[in-house]
């Protein structure tokens, strides 16, 4: 080797060393401010107002009480003590198609928070071309490159040619660095939908759950309302025929018989509406969990008792409800999305560093591309700082200051809603039970009246007009306690559901 070739490839390797040098210092500079600074404001865990109790009180005649120990049962349905309705609600979990869709919205917000966080990296692309041109010899720079061709002391193919070809194979690489935190306010408002579509999926699940156990107690009690109507009607059948053979003997008129017969048919027309009622409830099942119409007839038709509240129910303090109701975190989520978009903005507002680099060979024959001659590349920073812009990133920050405002009142208008849901919930329920309780007082005094008035009646002391009423009131008083015994359940699925459903105590750390 040559001294000039000595000297040449000295010079080569120490301009490759500094420029290795001299992007390992830049990326550490760019790495050291990144993280330095992230301008726009924090968002801090929000802490209402909230009451130390429930204002609503249990009635004295309520059979089941409630106490302020917390519920942390996963599974608030079990307290029914209903195999069929634990079944029916496990099979939705699966097989429901808005819990499939909110989970799919989950995992699309995943990998949308996933593009987002690789603004933090740099970006490298390779490639490879082949490029040939012929410029026109009727053109002064084709006809002179088709003259030239090789020229004497240069290796073939140095000059320019007419046609010629071009090869190439190279890189790039491109970092923004994330000197003021744009990158990382933005990861923050994707981590923060990703936790809002969580609990959406989360409010989707108690909604169906309690949908589900709506559907079921409803179904129920138009069952047992179905078999209140058929014991009256058999009642009334029975007094028709007593009216029949009092008027063949000639202890009454054929008008106690149109009397009679008229209140059967009346009862009788009730079980149409009662049987639509239980189709209806049946087939709003089979849909919750994803079923045709009436694939769950075989499963349901049969009469089962309503579902009863348990003894004891435990709904904790208003506190848990941060914790407990999906709606609550979920609106905390969306504020801290809103918050941390400010942020993004505010960023918009600074200088931005990009650091650029590219490098490869070119070579206008592929034999000489891998050569040293052939190499070719290019590095440095570029800073662009917002100089004007009719005041555009001023008023985005305004903009996204107003709508971080709006999810503040937003997440103070969840937590009123769901105290007063809770606390109507509480009353509702206490309130049916004592209903239910005085409506079973009224049956069993109605049941009384009704048989010592028939006995009248068949002794010849007293009307079929008397007979009539209190069957009547009595066949009345019993549909209302059938209805206020389902509505007994049914408060109390509002009231899990307004409590927030279910609780494996995931949120234990959310500042109850």
């Amino acid at each position: 080797m040559s001294r000039h070739q000595t000297l040449g490839a000295s010079m080569a390797t120490r301009r490759r060393a500094g420029l290795v040098a001299a992007t390992s210092v830049a990326v550490l500079f760019a790495t050291t401010l990144s993280g330095c600074t992230t301008v726009g404001l924090n968002f801090e865990r929000p802490k209402p107002s909230l009451p130390a109790g429930w204002s609503a009180t249990p009635s004295p005649a309520a059979a089941s009480r409630t106490g302020t120990e917390p519920l942390t049962d996963a599974t608030w349905w079990a307290a029914f003590g209903d195999p069929t309705l634990t079944s029916l609600i496990e099979r939705a979990a699966s097989a429901n198609l808005d819990l499939k869709a909110a989970s799919l919205r989950i995992a699309e917000a995943r990998d949308q928070r996933a593009i987002v966080a690789t603004g933090a990296w740099p970006a490298a692309n390779a490639s490879a071309a082949w490029q040939g041109q012929r410029l026109s010899e009727n053109t002064p720079t084709g006809r002179l490159f088709s003259l030239v061709g090789d020229i004497p002391g240069l290796p073939p193919g140095a000059a320019m040619s007419n046609p010629s070809g071009q090869y190439m194979l190279g890189f790039d690489a491109v970092w923004e660095v994330d000197l003021f935190g744009r990158v990382r306010r933005s990861v923050q408002a994707a981590d923060a939908e990703v936790a809002a579509t969580v609990e959406e999926r989360h409010g989707a699940e108690v909604s169906l759950q309690a949908e589900i156990a709506r559907a079921y107690i409803d179904l129920r009690g138009a069952q047992l309302r179905r078999a209140v109507a058929v014991e009256s009607l058999a009642t009334a059948r029975d007094l028709l025929h007593v009216a029949r053979d009092r008027r063949r003997l000639g202890l009454s008129t054929e008008i106690d018989v149109a009397r009679a017969s008229a209140q059967a048919s009346l009862i009788d027309a009730q079980l149409p509406v009662l049987e639509a009622q239980i189709t209806a409830d049946i087939n709003a099942l089979s849909r919750l969990i994803d079923r045709e119409p009436g694939a769950l007839a075989s499963e349901l038709t049969a009469a089962r008792p309503v579902p009863l509240a348990p003894p004891e129910v435990a709904v904790g303090l208003p506190a848990a409800l941060m914790c407990r109701r999906p709606d609550i975190r979920g609106a905390e989520a969306q504020w801290r999305a809103a918050v941390a978009r400010q942020g993004v903005a505010v960023a918009d507002r600074y200088p931005r560093l990009t650091l650029s680099a590219a490098g490869g060979y070119q070579a206008q024959d592929i034999g000489s591309l891998l050569n040293w001659a052939s190499r070719f590349g290019v590095i440095g920073p570029q800073l662009n700082a917002p100089i004007f812009d009719a005041g555009r990133r001023r008023t985005r920050v305004e903009l996204e200051g107003y709508r971080a405002q709006e999810a503040a009142v937003g997440y103070a208008r969840t937590v009123l809603v769901a105290l007063h849901e809770v606390d109507g919930a509480l009353t509702a329920y206490g309130q049916e039970q004592a209903r239910r309780a005085t409506l079973g007082q009224a049956v069993e005094q109605d049941r009384a009246a009704a048989r010592l008035t028939r006995l009248r009646y068949q002794n010849g002391v007293d009307s079929i007009l008397s007979v009539l009423d209190a069957e009547r009131t009595l066949h009345q008083d019993q549909s209302l306690l059938a209805d206020s015994t389902t509505a007994v359940s049914l408060r109390l699925v509002a009231l899990y559901k307004a409590l927030g459903g279910s609780w494996d105590g995931s949120h234990a750390a959310c500042g109850a």
